[in-house]
């Protein structure tokens, strides 16, 4: 199992409506609206780092107001 953090920047306003597409997304475990450089934080478990990248890259940067991301794969 592959364990991932998501960093997820939004367009201004736009957090709050994002946040349940990304509880929704396959594999997302958690996510939360956070304060700081990022405006969201998602936790990732799937099968495999290709599993990752596809909720990501396929899925996540698709919503529409999600303007960057960026992915921390765990080491533990």
């Amino acid at each position: 199992m592959v364990h991932a953090f998501i960093m997820v920047k939004t367009t201004a306003g736009k957090s709050e409506g994002l946040l349940a597409d990304i509880r929704g997304l396959e594999n997302v475990a958690e996510a939360h609206i956070v304060a700081g450089n990022y405006d969201i934080i998602a936790e990732v478990n799937a099968p495999e780092v290709y599993d990752i990248l596809e909720t990501v890259s396929s899925s996540m940067q698709a919503l529409d107001g999600v303007t960057d991301t960026k992915t921390y794969i765990a080491m533990d």
